[in-house]
C-alpha cells in the first residue's frame, strides 16, 4: 500500500498548487481541474488497490466536501472552493481523513491571513465586534438586534490556504514514510 501514497499526496499538491493560481488571479477555481478527480479517483483506487480503497475514497469525498458544502449554502464559501476540498478528498482517499485535516488547516490558514489582513487595515477590532454582534443577534427577536455594517464583511480567497494546508498535511503524512518509520 506504500505506493500509491506519494503519487496521491503529489497529484494533491498539483491539484491544490494550480486551483492556488487561478484563485489568485481570477478568483475562480475551474471545474476541469476539481472535477476529473471526484469522477476518477474512486473507481481507480477500486481498480488498483481494490473496492474498499474504492469506497474509501467515494466516503472521503462526502467527508471533504460536506462541510463546504453547507457553508456555500450560506454564502461564507464559493462553489469552486467546495470541489475543491471533495477534489482533495477523492485523491487523498487512501486516508479518508486526510482531506478533512487539509480543511481544517486551509480554514485555520485562511481565518489567520484574513484577521491579519484586517489587522493591518485597522479592521479588525470593528470587524470582531460585528461578528459578534451577528452571532448575538441569532438570538434576539428581530426587534432587539444589532445593527451590523455589511461593509466590514470581507471575502477571502481560499486557494492559497488550500495549498498551504495541502503542503503540510503532505509532509506531516509522509515524513514518517521517508523515515522508514
Amino acid at each position: 500500500m506504500l505506493a500509491p501514497i506519494p503519487i496521491s499526496l503529489g497529484l494533491a499538491l498539483a491539484i491544490a498548487t494550480v486551483a492556488a493560481v487561478y484563485d489568485g488571479r481570477s478568483g475562480t477555481i475551474p471545474n476541469w481541474l476539481t472535477l476529473p478527480p471526484v469522477l476518477f479517483a474512486p473507481p481507480t483506487y477500486a481498480l488498483a488497490l481494490g473496492l474498499e480503497y474504492g469506497v474509501q475514497s467515494v466516503a472521503a469525498v462526502l467527508a471533504s466536501g460536506i462541510a463546504p458544502y453547507l457553508l456555500f449554502r450560506r454564502r461564507a464559501v464559493g462553489g469552486g472552493d467546495v470541489k475543491l476540498f471533495a477534489a482533495l478528498g477523492a485523491v487523498t482517499g487512501f486516508d479518508p481523513l486526510l482531506g478533512v485535516r487539509i480543511q481544517l488547516g486551509a480554514f485555520l490558514a485562511a481565518m489567520l491571513v484574513a484577521f491579519a489582513g484586517l489587522a493591518w487595515q485597522g479592521k479588525l477590532f470593528s470587524t470582531v465586534l460585528s461578528a459578534g454582534a451577528m452571532s448575538l443577534n441569532r438570538f434576539l427577536p428581530a426587534s432587539r438586534q444589532l445593527r451590523v455594517s455589511d461593509s466590514l464583511l470581507t471575502p477571502v480567497r481560499m486557494g492559497s490556504a488550500v495549498l498551504l494546508a495541502t503542503v503540510g498535511s503532505a509532509l506531516a503524512y509522509a515524513t514518517p514514510l521517508w523515515s522508514g518509520r
